[in-house]
């Protein structure tokens, strides 16, 4: 799809307002508005698990194609939901910091139990992937040909788009402060 080959800063924020939806076997639909995501510029960024051209079993799936699911753990138990973006051969990619839930809420509900609020479904990476029933068995597929896919939700304005510094990467140096952050000012869903 022409939208994951975008130049990966670019495809961080046009993702926003957009729906991503999982058509689970089991539980049936869940899908939510992306508000939040962080862009990984890969081999010349050191807050990338690709920096450097870093190839591994992990960091494999970050050189595919755009549009390729990149899953992984963090913490030993928290799965991340990436989408590789860029070029072909060129390991970037874009992390999908939270969503507002829209369909297939009771599911995400049962999913994260002892949640005081519904905001807690999905405003951070490892809880929107629990809620959505991300694994890392979605890893290396392709989105919209698997049951995960991306569709048009709603507009976001470029002036109601905040940039900040991505969050939890304290090793990668002067990367720590590249405003590669992107989030819907004032949605409750975003992380804190």
């Amino acid at each position: 799809m022409d939208l994951f080959c975008l130049p990966t800063l670019e495809l961080a924020k046009k993702l926003l307002g957009m729906e991503l939806i999982h058509q689970d076997d089991n539980d049936g639909l869940v899908s939510g508005y992306i508000v939040e995501t962080e862009a990984y510029l890969g081999p010349e960024d050191r807050a990338a698990h690709s920096y450097g051209n870093r190839r591994t079993p992990r960091t494999e799936v970050m050189f595919h194609e755009a549009g390729t699911i990149y899953t992984y753990f963090i913490y030993g138990m928290h799965v991340c939901f990436n989408i590789v973006s860029g070029p072909f051969n060129k390991p970037e990619a874009v992390l999908i910091r939270a969503i507002q839930p829209v369909k297939g809420i009771k599911n995400m509900r049962e999913r994260r139990v002892n949640i005081k609020n519904d905001i807690q479904l999905t405003n951070g990476p490892g809880k929107l992937s629990k809620s959505m029933n991300f694994t890392l068995s979605d890893n290396g597929k392709k989105l919209n040909e698997s049951k995960i896919r991306i569709e048009e939700g709603f507009k976001v304005k470029e002036g109601e788009i905040a940039a900040g510094p991505r969050i939890g990467i304290q090793y990668a140096e002067e990367a720590v402060h590249y405003p590669y952050r992107f989030w819907i000012k004032n949605n409750p869903y975003v992380s804190r």
